[in-house]
């Protein structure tokens, strides 16, 4: 599982990066300005030109696309939330927990409190995903 992100596909994105990302996923395409909006708060002010810059870079890396046809450049993700969830974790299991998914996955469960429904919900993937292995 020590993969670099050349060979596995995805780069890494750093935490701002996942926060352009999420706004992205939620929104599908966006110019800056909508993801700036979206980003910036009272309580946490943004430079519009950070974001800008940041879309920028994360082109570069090939995590967002960037569609050049209109005056305003529109940019969207360009892998899968899902597929950008998994090598994370994947990464996380092998660096902090040796790829031991027991530990990881107590560790995730100490982490925050679960609620039974939260509790029923992850028992409740755990059997699909074994009835997806038969």
């Amino acid at each position: 599982m020590n993969e670099s992100p050349e060979t596995s596909g995805i780069a890494k994105p750093t935490n701002a990066e996942l926060d352009v990302l999420r706004e992205l996923w939620a929104m599908g395409p966006a110019t800056v300005r909508d993801v700036h909006a979206r980003l910036s708060s009272a309580a946490k002010p943004l430079a519009y030109t950070t974001t800008l810059k940041t879309l920028q870079v994360m082109a570069e890396k090939g995590l967002v696309t960037r569609d050049e046809s209109q005056r305003s450049h529109v940019y969207a993700a360009a892998v899968p939330q899902a597929q950008t969830q998994q090598k994370l974790v994947g990464d996380l299991l092998s660096r902090a927990f040796s790829g031991s998914l027991g530990t990881f996955i107590m560790q995730a469960l100490s982490a925050k409190r679960a609620t039974s429904d939260e509790l029923a919900e992850v028992r409740k993937l755990v059997e699909e995903y074994e009835r997806s292995l038969r």
